[in-house]
């Protein structure tokens, strides 16, 4: 009798036993531990990462950090960290956690605009993937890839048409780099290429003109014709005289290109630039920023018209009023010049 009561202690207490460890696996694995109220969170794993580092990333996320330690151990996470942007959603469990930072890399969408240097652009895409920007100029200025891209230090920055693209978040500086050379080679079709061919110029001379035509107008339905105006001065051999080149010159002599310039002064078309359109023939060496798709396109389809100069539209303004000879110009020039003289435009 004695015996019996023993065995059934022994087996209480090792059912309460079990209990109790059903209901550690349980709360450590399967029940919620998430600690946020909206309906998912982002994490962003660096590569190389420690677990610590892992954890300290989650700890504003978590309940409790020991149980998510706990089952990262067991299912052998902490030795198989893996970068990336992961999506955590409210009341996942330590066990949902670790396989979705496991296998779910999501993939972001990174966005940029028209840039004016390899350096703005690397300071932008840094802001948007782990790659800092320091990685992202020395891969964008490698001799070799440039080389095998057929640019130069130049004609660089024609390599990177603005759009949005998908990325994963731990991408290299090389990969983002390779990417965009993908990206290119696909925006320069067949139908693109005949076209430059047709205007007799290259593809980085489409990219520096569309690249002027983006300063000169915002109106995307005012671009073919623009295009159109410095088509038609370059097949009679004039000058293109932009005033976007002449501030982009200035810009590149100061080494300030964060200086804002709005009126172009008679002794600013002196200086001894290529990119000053006033002082040298032909297409500038390399692009001024980064032209739009529908930059580009409009240079591709110049507007045909008679048109050879143009001016700001002070009654409708963003516009431009076009002019077929200098007199007709001169004249439209006037009621600008007054209206930039009445808002006390000295630069």
């Amino acid at each position: 009798m004695y015996i019996k009561k023993i065995l059934l202690i022994i087996v209480l207490l090792g059912a309460v036993g079990m209990g109790a460890f059903a209901w550690y696996v349980y709360n450590t694995a399967f029940s919620g531990n998430t600690a946020f109220n909206n309906n998912e969170a982002h994490v962003y794993i660096p590569s190389n990462a420690s677990i610590d580092a892992v954890v300290a990333e989650l700890e504003p996320l978590l309940k409790d950090t020991e149980t998510f330690y706990a089952v990262a151990n067991q299912k052998k996470y902490t030795s198989n960290l893996k970068p990336g942007h992961f999506i955590i959603t409210k009341g996942m469990t330590n066990n949902d956690i670790i396989n979705t930072l496991r296998s779910r890399n999501i993939p972001i969408d990174i966005k940029f605009n028209n840039q004016e240097r390899l350096e703005d652009l690397a300071g932008h895409i840094s802001k948007q993937i782990e790659a800092d920007s320091t990685s992202l100029i020395k891969a964008m200025r490698d001799p070799e890839f440039l080389k095998e891209v057929g640019l130069d230090e130049e004609t660089a920055l024609s390599l990177y048409i603005p759009n949005t693209y998908e990325f994963y978040w731990n991408s290299s500086a090389e990969t983002f780099r390779n990417r965009m050379k993908t990206e290119y080679e696909r925006f320069w079709n067949e139908s693109r290429t005949k076209k430059a061919k047709n205007l007799n110029l290259t593809k980085e001379q489409i990219m520096s003109l569309a690249a002027i035509v983006q300063k000169e107008t915002a109106k995307v339905d005012e671009r073919s014709r623009v295009a159109g105006v410095y088509i038609n001065r370059l097949k009679v051999g004039m000058l293109l005289q932009a005033d976007p080149t002449v501030i982009y010159a200035l810009k590149r002599e100061s080494g300030d290109y964060n200086q804002i310039i709005k009126r172009v002064l008679y002794v600013d078309l002196e200086l001894d630039s290529p990119y000053n359109t006033y002082k040298y023939a032909g297409v500038p060496p390399g692009p001024i920023t980064m032209p739009d798709i529908s930059s580009i396109d409009a240079v591709l389809n110049p507007e045909k018209h008679d048109y050879y100069y143009f001016v700001a539209d002070v009654t409708n303004f963003g516009y431009h009023k076009f002019a077929k000879n200098l007199a007709q110009h001169n004249s439209n020039k006037v009621e600008y010049v007054r209206w930039v003289n009445s808002q006390g435009l000295n630069r």
